[in-house]
């Protein structure tokens, strides 16, 4: 099987050339404290058996500035594809979106809530975005979608995937369900999304630490996920290095978790789904 990893973030030891520059001015913890470049994450693919990698924008240490994401790609077009982060309320967003895509992005990243921004921000949808969203679905980038849903979020969710229904969105993480408690009921907020064909689930450890904890009962949440989505709209990230875990245990926590689908669906999840979103990543 073709291991893509479709969420790894990475950082350059070379502050002079790709210097700091956080958004909201703070840096994250696992930036500062566990960094791994790009020739570092090879390494570990290597060890591990990961053929290729999504390089997402480490927001948390270098904002808007792409840099080395697309630097890293260039350099190992073989690889790694290059996800970066946009404003998409900056006046011209839709011709910035173009113009990355031609400067080597294949994907980009809106960050609306995580490490350093406390509250979760719905900017994202607002309507001064829609030429952006506009020009994604024009484009057929993908958008990774850092979201928690929720009573408050989901609804702004759904408003946006019914204005621009051709738009590809990555929700990371899965949105953030709480599988601590009745996988079934965690299941519902996502099945319920299912309907929207440009909507696509990012399944990291986020997710499958509490599914893995609950052992064979995973299925709960994943059976009926799967079964909504189809294989072929969900895709593994290993959120290496932001990830405590290295990254031998992160693809081993997937195996372990994913034993409980189908092999075909296995396949989609930890490759041809990411290949299809990433079209440079297919082999040569």
């Amino acid at each position: 099987m073709d291991i893509i990893d479709s969420h790894c973030h990475v950082l350059s030891e070379d502050t002079a050339a790709y210097p700091l520059a956080p958004l909201g001015g703070k840096q994250s913890v696992w930036a500062a404290e566990r960094p791994v470049t790009a020739d570092g994450l090879l390494a570990r693919m290597d060890t591990v058996g990961i053929a290729r990698a999504v390089l997402v924008q480490a927001t948390t240490a270098y904002g808007y500035d792409n840099s080395y994401v697309v630097d890293s790609a260039r350099r190992h077009p073989d690889r790694f594809a290059a996800v970066g982060t946009v404003d998409p309320l900056a006046e011209g967003a839709a011709d910035g979106l173009r113009s990355a895509t031609d400067k080597g992005l294949a994907g980009v990243r809106l960050f609306t809530n995580g490490s350093t921004v406390s509250e979760q921000g719905l900017w994202f949808a607002e309507a001064a975005t829609d030429p952006f969203w506009a020009a994604a679905a024009e484009t057929g980038i993908p958008v990774c979608l850092q979201l928690k849903l929720g009573e408050d979020t989901t609804p702004v969710l759904v408003d946006l995937l019914e204005r621009h229904p051709r738009a590809v969105i990555l929700l990371d993480h899965c949105g953030y369900p709480d599988v601590s408690g009745d996988l079934a009921t965690a299941a519902e907020p996502l099945v319920a999304l299912a309907t929207n064909p440009g909507l696509h689930l990012k399944l990291t450890h986020r997710t499958l630490e509490g599914l893995d904890a609950a052992g064979a009962s995973a299925g709960e949440f994943l059976n009926p996920v799967v079964s909504a989505f189809g294989s072929d709209r969900i895709a593994w990230g290993s959120n290496c290095p932001a990830a405590a875990q290295p990254l031998d245990e992160l693809f081993a926590l997937a195996g372990r978790v994913l034993s409980v689908v189908s092999e075909d669906a296995r396949q989609d999840i930890l490759g041809n789904t990411a290949r299809r979103l990433y079209p440079t990543l297919a082999p040569s």
